[in-house]
């Protein structure tokens, strides 16, 4: 590529979002070349920046005359690499930061029409200030953007009660890899009319097309909350709480954080301010929030009297139940702070049938400890939707140096009884680039055929997001 061409190409990018939003000098596109956990790094020709529809259209249908390749991006708080370059071919870097507004707001229909640069957190206080809940919550809610969460297909604390990113949606607004705009802004529960099309783009990584807004679902705002934090022996035993507590409590119970000993002691030991709830250690705990639309003494009442039954079956050794909005805080604290609490381990986030939890875990242990004697396996997350962030390492940092290295074979591990339980290599991160040439081993050769059908179909030219979720049918090309 000459430099006259690149230049044509930069000032017909800025002719349609101007000058000031296509960004070419290094020091200005670093922060959108790599990942933020740092594991995913690669160039661009330039970062664009744009602030309507109208505007991405042009920049996608310019980039698919000139057969260059564009990576959307939100916020850039992905776990595997789906938001950056990988440098395989011409690419772009489109940044959705500027599509940040709210279009509308339908309290009466419970529905609230955002653009695909809204940080979540935002969309949360939009919604609470007409009493309404959006429940998408997560930890990066703060920065990352719901373009990425439906990208994603984002989960977080509250699948358990509303489900995932994709439960939350009722239309998209589409730009299409030829730069045509899919309008599907519908706010309805009931259409009828054919494919579901919305669904094809969530969780697509924006390898189908790139969202740039989205009617969003909106839930009555709880009038009362409950947290309760349990000790108890074995995994189980916790699975067998989540049956009883959903039996007594209903759609009342709207997360299930399954955590261990292990867990916990990284957060006493490296976050200031924490405590432990309870007066002596379990081995497992379990976080418990509680949300209902009748008032707070009601709903205490309902849930001392199932924290009380579950201690008389035996399904806890001890339980705390909040008693003020910093004590419920404190417990969630525990729990938000262990991704960083922990040293750099290998990471894993799987799902498996709720069933098959503690069979999983008790598994998994006997299975690492045998190829790698003195393994510490840390283990927490969603267990309410059946999926566990289960990160290995060792508290050795040279011995964890060499893990690292290897991997692919602790991988190997994990996921050959991930697939023996039925489960999903990925939960709720998705694959980007770091589960991309994984995934052929765990899905039929009639799935991965279906896949690229759509992908060919949607984007014949191969141009969006390159590299990510799916390689070459053949597997010859991993960028294909």
């Amino acid at each position: 590529m000459s430099a006259v061409t690149q230049t044509r190409f930069v000032e017909a990018l800025a002719a349609a979002v101007g000058a000031a939003n296509v960004l070419t000098d290094p020091g200005d596109t670093a922060p959108y070349l790599t990942d933020w956990r740092k594991q995913f790094s690669g160039p661009a020709e330039c970062v664009v920046r744009p602030a309507s529809t109208a505007e991405v259209a042009a920049v996608v249908a310019r980039c698919a005359r000139e057969g260059v390749a564009i990576v959307p991006q939100g916020g850039n708080t992905g776990l595997c690499g789906a938001s950056v370059p990988g440098g395989a071919q011409r690419e772009i870097v489109l940044s959705l930061a500027r599509m940040n507004r709210v279009r509308a707001l339908d309290p009466l229909n419970d529905t609230l029409t955002v653009e695909a640069g809204c940080i979540l957190a935002e969309i949360q206080r939009v919604a609470r200030e007409v009493g309404r809940l959006f429940p998408l919550s997560l930890g990066a809610e703060g920065s990352c953007r719901i373009g990425g969460n439906l990208s994603t297909n984002a989960g977080g604390v509250n699948v358990l009660r509303f489900g995932n990113a994709r439960d939350q949606v009722l239309g998209l607004e589409v730009v299409l890899p030829d730069g045509r705009v899919w309008d599907g802004l519908r706010g309805l529960r009931k259409d009828n009319t054919g494919y579901d099309l919305k669904q094809l783009f969530i969780g697509a990584e924006g390898t189908l097309g790139i969202i740039t807004a989205a009617v969003l679902k909106l839930y009555p705002q709880p009038a009362s909350g409950a947290t309760a934090w349990f000790g108890m022996a074995t995994p189980q035993q916790a699975i067998e709480l989540l049956a009883l507590l959903r039996a007594r409590l209903g759609d009342r119970l709207t997360a299930f954080e399954l955590l261990s000993r292990v867990c916990v002691d990284a957060v006493l030991a490296n976050i200031a301010g924490t405590s432990d709830p309870l007066r002596a250690p379990y081995p497992w705990y379990v976080l418990v929030e509680l949300g209902d639309s009748d008032p707070e003494p009601v709903l205490r009442q309902r849930a001392e009297q199932a924290l009380a039954e579950c201690l008389e079956r035996g399904l806890a050794g001890d339980v705390v139940l909040a008693q003020s909005g910093a004590q419920a805080q404190a417990l969630w604290s525990i729990r938000e702070r262990m991704p960083e609490a922990q040293r750099e381990n290998v990471k894993h986030d799987i799902s498996v049938p709720l069933s098959k939890i503690p069979e999983f875990i008790t598994r998994g242990a006997a299975a690492l400890e045998r190829a790698y004697p003195g393994i510490v396996i840390y283990a927490f997350g969603h267990a309410g939707d059946g999926n566990l962030h289960y990160n290995v390492g060792f508290a050795d940092p040279a011995a964890n140096t060499d893990l690292m290295r290897r991997r692919a074979e602790v991988n190997a591990i994990v996921y050959a009884l991930v697939d023996a339980l039925g489960g999903s290599i990925s939960a709720e991160h998705g694959l980007g680039q770091l589960k991309r040439d994984e995934i052929r081993q765990h899905k039929s050769a009639l799935e991965l055929e279906l896949m690229h059908r759509v992908k060919d179909a949607l984007d014949p030219k191969g141009l969006m997001n390159p590299g990510k979720v799916l390689g070459s049918q053949s597997g010859s090309d991993p960028c294909g």
